[in-house]
């Protein structure tokens, strides 16, 4: 699935490529989305909310798409053959010489903005961890605390968009080692500061790489070098032990993780080593 930093470079792309240019065509394959209305309308602007793309029309229209594990959006010079095969296109929107086709994307609906108010996939988002506003870390312990029946380990956790939303696996992953954190600790026994640590280093990792222009992610072990992420089997960077690779949580998602290297938070005290 792409995470909060790839959907982020998307919409930049989109909206340097798309912004301000009437649409000259659009078609969808998906029932009941018909891209006619848009033609004639202008690319008002493109917003990236956490793993979520919003594409703004004049007349207060929307275009929502959600790349979940399949999707993603291509642009071309209109006329240009494209990369993926035509019948995976489910949404094509021309504005003259400029094309954007988004291929494979499980969700895709027009919006008005009374509907992107109350759609709730965008109304349940936690906090989104590139967005310019900072984090309450007492808004923090809170949503954890309310999502911890559901999210039951802080590496569960972490990938709950309801808690905070962009994070995805190997971002949970890396932030997890950075913080020498074991991915199986319980969400109800997390001390409130090392949770804003947590996911203060998962935003910076991520903001590195959304901003960047180079393709390749930095998440601390070295350009196109992360830390454990995909490595199960290898040696730890950091200490020589075995990076683990195991199925965890309701989506059995991988989780990578050093056992050496990350432990479990013991009870709070002034000063106390985390890791």
């Amino acid at each position: 699935m792409p995470e909060g930093d790839t959907i982020f470079r998307t919409a930049v792309s989109l909206n340097r490529w798309l912004s301000g240019r009437e649409v000259t065509a659009a078609v969808s394959t998906v029932p009941g989305v018909d891209l006619g209305v848009l033609v004639g309308r202008r690319v008002e602007g493109v917003e990236a909310r956490a793993k979520h793309l919003l594409v703004r029309f004049g007349g207060g229209t929307t275009l929502h798409t959600h790349m979940r594990m399949t999707g993603s959006w291509h642009l071309y010079p209109t006329g240009e053959r494209w990369r993926k095969p035509v019948h995976q296109a489910r949404v094509v929107v021309e504005c003259g010489q400029r094309t954007a086709v988004c291929f494979n994307a499980p969700v895709v609906e027009l919006l008005d903005d009374a509907g992107v108010r109350a759609e709730p996939s965008l109304r349940r988002l936690g906090p989104d961890l590139l967005a310019a506003a900072p984090i309450d870390p007492g808004g923090l312990a809170l949503r954890a605390a309310a999502r911890a029946e559901l999210s039951p380990s802080v590496a569960e956790l972490l990938v709950d968009q309801q808690f905070v939303s962009g994070i995805g696996n190997i971002y949970r992953c890396e932030a997890l080692f950075v913080c020498r954190l074991d991915p199986h600790s319980p969400t109800r026994t997390l001390p409130p500061g090392l949770l804003a640590g947590l996911v203060a280093t998962a935003s910076r990792l991520m903001a590195a790489n959304a901003r960047s222009s180079a393709i390749a992610r930095d998440f601390g072990g070295g350009r196109e070098r992360p830390w454990v992420g995909r490595r199960a089997g290898r040696p730890c960077r950091r200490c020589g032990g075995l990076v683990v690779g195991e199925r965890h949580g309701r989506d059995a998602r991988v989780l990578y993780w050093c056992p050496r290297c990350q432990r479990r938070p013991g009870p709070p005290s002034p000063g106390g080593d985390h890791g």
